[in-house]
């Protein structure tokens, strides 16, 4: 018997041994191109990336800010990028147009986008905005969104003036320029108004007759779905999302600290009023939600007959499980 125990041994030695001389797995890089600069919008990425959460699961992320805020998705399907952050709006124009794309996952699972206006000035319910100027930056979904919002008050879009404002929503309605905003992000856009001393306040979408939606997703090529870092990154994001949620503080100055332009008071309002807007379960999709949503941009136009959910948004979590 003794014998035998040493014979174990010396077996167990020898394959530690063995096993200690093999080189360890190289992570597996992937690319994931942001929807605009770093932002607190992308707290899971940047916490998951410093505090070695990517590095756990086998992947190796590069974040990188796009040049044109209209790129990311189409470098994914070109095949110059692993992954981009999208909006689940543009998914469903994006697949009408046919790019081969496929939501991956949820950032942020709650709309952002508002309908903003100074408190100041005169508007208190959407049907007061009949007869003044609207802003927006971005034509087509912004346009479907308010007009939706104006059909429960009685009015169309033709009872006010759209003006393109690009992306400057606050400065134009600081400037008096308009009265109101359709686009501003409602985590961003009230709180910089309130940092310059004039308050804004919102009309929220979800509230006014448009189905919920996703405001960011994550977006791979429909014919990568299959590589297994998807889930890893995925699980990483996921870890990061907690550990932000239970604690907040600490978060803030792992995000804050990673570049000097984030660390002002703006950011760390926007850092609060994200935090609980995070997807908690990033892989998980409530395929009911996009099926709504694809419903509502077709009765608006926007799309041709939307095709099945599963086409473009999968649960990678239960094709791993």
């Amino acid at each position: 018997m003794e014998g035998l125990v040493r014979c174990v041994c010396s077996l167990l030695l020898a394959l530690s041994v063995v096993l200690g001389a093999l080189p360890a797995r190289s992570a597996e890089r992937l690319t994931v191109i942001l929807d605009w600069f770093v932002n607190p919008d992308h707290g899971p990425l940047v916490i998951a990336r410093e505090k070695g959460f990517f590095r756990e699961q086998g992947v190796d992320v590069e974040l990188i800010a796009p040049a044109d805020p209209n790129d990311p998705p189409k470098l994914v399907a070109a095949g110059k990028a692993d992954l981009a952050i999208g909006y689940q709006p543009q998914l469903h124009l994006q697949i009408d147009q046919g790019l081969p794309l496929v939501r991956i996952g949820t950032l942020v699972a709650t709309p952002l986008n508002s309908l903003v206006f100074l408190a100041e000035g005169p508007i208190r319910t959407v049907a007061d905005l009949k007869g003044r100027k609207v802003g927006y930056s971005v034509g087509g979904f912004e346009e479907a969104l308010l007009g939706a919002m104006l059909e429960r008050h009685g009015l169309k879009l033709a009872d006010l003036t759209l003006i393109n404002v690009n992306f400057a929503l606050s400065a134009a309605l600081l400037s008096g320029q308009v009265d109101a905003v359709i686009g501003a992000f409602r985590n961003f856009e009230l709180h910089q108004l309130a940092l310059e001393g004039r308050p804004g306040r919102a009309f929220f979408p979800e509230e006014e007759g448009v189905p919920p939606y996703d405001e960011l997703i994550y977006l791979a090529h429909r014919d990568h779905l299959a590589r297994p870092e998807f889930p890893r990154f995925l699980a990483a994001v996921e870890r990061a999302t907690f550990w932000i949620l239970n604690h907040p503080e600490e978060s803030w100055a792992v995000f804050s600290a990673t570049a000097k332009e984030l660390q002002d008071e703006l950011n760390r309002r926007a850092w609060a009023a994200t935090m609980p807007r995070f997807a908690h379960a990033p892989a998980a999709l409530d395929a009911g939600r996009y099926a709504r949503f694809a419903a509502f941009l077709h009765a608006r136009g926007l799309i041709g007959p939307p095709p099945p959910v599963e086409s473009y948004a999968v649960d990678l979590g239960a094709r791993w499980r």
